[in-house]
């Protein structure tokens, strides 16, 4: 069994959490979450922290207990303060704008790039080149920001395309052999 399962997850001041057989609610002051636990994971209160514990000797509860305790800390934690990835958009050019809720993202391509962003998501507009992520929901927050990562990767040749805030991309040398010289003499 995981030790970290065994840690108990302390609650921030305005967060809730109810359980109701095996659902799970946390309410805090920037939304709500749910989640439905595996047979054989308990919730159990005290005070102002929360245990996580199995009944019964499965060894399919041992992985699911220490998933369980991650994934609870994690909805504690995007109630409380929410979660947010940045992004990087880097070309001549390129460049991102909101438009009644949908994400329009001008890239190089023939055509703007349009994507609906999912409920309890949200993007946040710096520049035109920086983009905030939000959410209270940390997977939503980084499907998302992988959903617009994924429009254009950063090319390895000259750098451009949409990468994570302080994303490291290895730029690959061209080739040296041309020279200009017909036949190579």
């Amino acid at each position: 069994m995981a030790r970290i399962a065994k840690k108990p997850i302390d609650l921030p001041s305005g967060v809730k959490v109810k359980t109701e057989g095996q659902k799970v609610t946390v309410e805090g002051p920037k939304g709500s979450l749910s989640h439905e636990m595996m047979a054989g994971i308990k919730v159990e209160s005290q005070g102002q922290q929360l245990l996580v514990s199995i009944s019964g000797n499965e060894k399919t509860l041992g992985p699911a207990h220490g998933l369980t305790r991650a994934l609870i800390k994690n909805m504690v934690q995007g109630v409380a303060s929410g979660f947010e990835r940045k992004l990087e958009i880097q070309g001549v050019g390129y460049r991102a704008a909101l438009d009644k809720g949908k994400l329009s993202m001008s890239l190089g391509f023939s055509h703007p790039v349009v994507m609906d962003l999912p409920k309890g998501v949200s993007v946040d507009i710096e520049k035109q080149t920086l983009l905030t992520v939000k959410g209270v929901d940390k997977y939503l927050v980084g499907e998302m920001a992988a959903k617009i990562r994924r429009v254009k990767p950063p090319e390895v040749y000259k750098g451009t395309g949409i990468r994570y805030a302080g994303e490291h991309v290895r730029k690959k040398v061209g080739k040296t052999g041309a020279t200009g010289k017909a036949g190579g003499k």
